[in-house]
């Protein structure tokens, strides 16, 4: 009788082990990280003095709102880009000597209450500057550069530049020099976290990536 069993009774017995173990590490599972904005902005503001880690206004502006021409203004955007962006970073695809160094300080957590505090801040609208270039950066961006097989930046960014929640980003208002410098990067291949952004740039001559990232900065 026990001969005839014991089959049946070891193939109980690892199943039963199994789910012991399943439910074993379902209750040592680390619990969701519950997102707060609030430590978010304070991070963002004081930075962390013990950990060396400055404060992200420092070169981001206050609320995001950057006043400096080659650093992004991070107000209004989309939360699931920003931390995206934070975790690239720490990664081959992104390398950027400031945010590189200052994303691998950030713990996931971190990166999570960043992103959700600049996503509910009101970016500050910015203006084309060069009168000389606006019909033709306006013309890439609504009707794309059909010779090149560019497509209508808007296609993607929205007709205002307000980009497509956690799959394209808002560039509308952004500083000039810094979305030339990202499409420079991506034709480059310096920039490896869009495989997209980077086949766009490559067909695109430095004066239609400078005419159409001074058109995107009036965008509101």
């Amino acid at each position: 009788m026990n001969r005839a069993f014991s089959p049946f009774v070891k193939s109980l017995f690892v199943a039963m082990m199994a789910v012991s173990g399943l439910a074993i590490a379902a209750e040592h599972a680390p619990a969701a990280v519950k997102v707060d904005a609030a430590k978010g902005a304070t991070l963002y503001n004081d930075g962390d003095n013990a950990r060396g880690l400055p404060a992200c206004a420092s070169c981001h502006g206050a609320s995001g709102n950057s006043t400096i021409a080659a650093n992004p203004k991070l107000a209004g955007q989309n939360a699931v880009y920003l931390h995206k962006q934070l975790v690239e970073f720490t990664t081959p695809q992104r390398q950027q000597p400031v945010m590189t160094t200052y994303a691998k300080m950030l713990t996931e957590e971190e990166k999570l209450n960043i992103s959700a505090y600049l996503a509910t801040q009101t970016q500050k609208p910015g203006a084309a500057k060069n009168k000389d270039s606006i019909e033709l950066g306006k013309k890439i961006y609504r009707a794309g550069i059909a010779e090149k097989n560019v497509p209508a930046c808007a296609s993607c960014h929205g007709p205002a530049g307000n980009g497509m929640p956690t799959r394209y980003p808002r560039i509308g208002g952004q500083h000039q020099d810094y979305t030339t410098a990202q499409l420079v990067a991506f034709k480059a291949n310096g920039r490896k976290n869009s495989a997209e952004m980077s086949t766009i740039a490559a067909r695109m001559s430095d004066d239609e990536m400078k005419a159409v990232a001074d058109y995107v900065a009036g965008l509101k």
